[in-house]
């Protein structure tokens, strides 16, 4: 019989378990990438994660006589519903075994929560908003995912569909390999970057010495940039801030690009070396004793990378700034010595993005899906 219990963020053991899950659920799935605990720990304890300063959350696992079956967290953000208007909720962090019992129990267990809250709708997986790890794979499983990209087994699409779940966007992944930029691209590029000039538009690289100077003028452009998508929750300051602190030791400055007219920043383009390749080797998301050694010594070998953050001002939309931001991450990650990498995720609707990225020789080769579910009030 399928128990569901509610998981208590306040107990270490009890968190540690929820963290955890994963890990046994995927043992000897050679495309599992664990999440450094210490990491997931700081997300989703109340005491240290920003998102709990204006949201709130509900842990659940269930249970078959005593065996961990799945996990999975309700949550309401309220600065979601805030700024869209919309009594949305999600569901994330869930993991189960191929048991439409156990899916069935955590799900309801979620939307039970939810409703009671005064959500419509709930929506998901997202881990705690679409600013974090979200989305479900759908599409190409045979090889592991990149850097704070989710991953799940091809079975979980059935679970959700199943269970009265539609499809509500799907988030594309383009990949593109050293030989792939054409070199028509990376000319046209150089000419509007001479154009962009005369405007009085510069693209630069980041400094990594003022740090929290450049964070400061990444926040504003992101939120306004990314402002339009589907299920899109502007971020708060400290939010950015936790992301910052866990990407900070893997930035290379080579590979983040600001755009700015005037001195005013008006496009940011962020690529971080997928350092899965080296968290693919770490027992259960552990850094230590001995998981450090292999994340900064590792990192120099890193070959492949993903474009997690590019955008810029509405207004400066069809300059070009996106080409030109694309061309000199290529070039600079060829320099590095990356040979292939991915550009996600992008709204499936998102046309101007997505022609950009076929223009310079991108293609899709990965989808993630977001799904929703309308909340019958009144039902148990």
């Amino acid at each position: 019989m399928i128990r569901v219990e509610r998981i208590d963020p306040a107990s270490r053991r009890q968190l540690r378990a929820f963290i955890d899950f994963p890990h046994d659920l995927y043992v000897g799935d050679p495309n599992y990438v664990p999440m450094l605990y210490m990491e997931q720990e700081a997300l989703l304890n109340p005491k240290k994660s920003p998102f709990f300063l204006h949201s709130t959350a509900e842990y659940f696992m269930a249970f078959d006589n005593g065996r961990p079956m799945g996990r999975i967290a309700a949550i309401l953000n309220r600065n979601h519903i805030a700024f869209t208007g919309r009594r949305e909720g999600f569901f994330g962090f869930f993991d189960v075994m191929n048991d439409e019992r156990a899916a069935a129990a955590l799900l309801n267990a979620a939307e039970q929560w939810l409703r009671q809250q005064g959500v419509k709708k709930v929506i998901g997986p997202a881990n705690f908003s679409t600013n974090e790890t979200c989305g479900l794979l759908v599409e190409n499983f045979d090889r592991p995912p990149m850097v704070m990209m989710t991953y799940n087994a091809p079975y979980y699409a059935a679970l959700l569909e199943g269970l009265g779940f539609v499809k509500h966007v799907d988030l594309l992944c383009y990949w593109l390999t050293r030989e792939g930029m054409p070199a028509s691209v990376m000319e046209m590029a150089r000419q509007l970057e001479e154009r962009l000039a005369q405007r009085g538009i510069v693209i630069r690289k980041i400094n990594m010495r003022h740090f929290q100077e450049e964070l400061n003028k990444f926040l504003p452009v992101y939120n306004a940039s990314w402002a339009e998508n589907t299920g899109f929750v502007p971020m708060t300051d400290a939010e950015i801030r936790q992301i910052a602190r866990d990407l900070r030791p893997v930035i290379d400055p080579k590979l983040v690009f600001f755009a700015e007219k005037d001195g005013q920043t008006i496009g940011v383009s962020l690529m971080v070396p997928n350092i899965n390749e080296i968290l693919i080797r770490l027992r259960r998301g552990r850094l230590f004793p001995f998981g450090i050694f292999r994340l900064l010594f590792g990192l120099r070998r890193v070959r492949t990378a993903r474009v997690i953050a590019l955008g810029t001002l509405k207004e400066y939309r069809r300059l070009g700034i996106d080409t030109c931001f694309y061309v000199r991450t290529y070039q600079a990650a060829v320099q590095r010595g990356i040979v292939e990498g991915e550009a996600s995720w992008i709204l499936e609707n998102n046309t101007l993005m997505n022609r950009a990225l076929e223009h310079i020789g991108a293609r899709v080769y990965r989808r993630y899906r977001l799904y929703e579910k309308t909340l019958e009030h009144g039902a148990s």
